[in-house]
């Protein structure tokens, strides 16, 4: 019993803590995020100049994103039925 105490409170536990304390947690951007945010914005800058122009889609596949839009407005507007989604009504 005694030694499972010491050992909880022994000098490899305070230093393991203290080490943890030390610790700095990282920035919001580290330098590896930022490295590949440059190589996405020099790729998207340097390969349209290098590729050659893609033909044009098709008609009926330019209306997709108009379908979406649609979509998206109409969900907009559909009443919510709030009652049914309270947490802790008593209806």
């Amino acid at each position: 019993m005694e030694r499972r105490a010491a050992m909880r409170s022994g000098p490899h536990r305070k230093g393991a803590v203290a080490h943890c304390a030390e610790h700095k947690p990282p920035g919001y951007f580290t330098a590896e995020l930022v490295m590949a945010f440059l190589l996405v914005a020099a790729s998207l800058v340097l390969l349209p100049l290098v590729l050659p122009p893609l033909s044009p889609p098709p008609s009926l596949l330019l209306l997709v994103p108009v379908g979406l839009l649609a979509v998206l407005a109409a969900l907009a507007f559909v009443p919510l039925d709030a009652q049914s989604h309270l947490v802790g009504s008593s209806r």
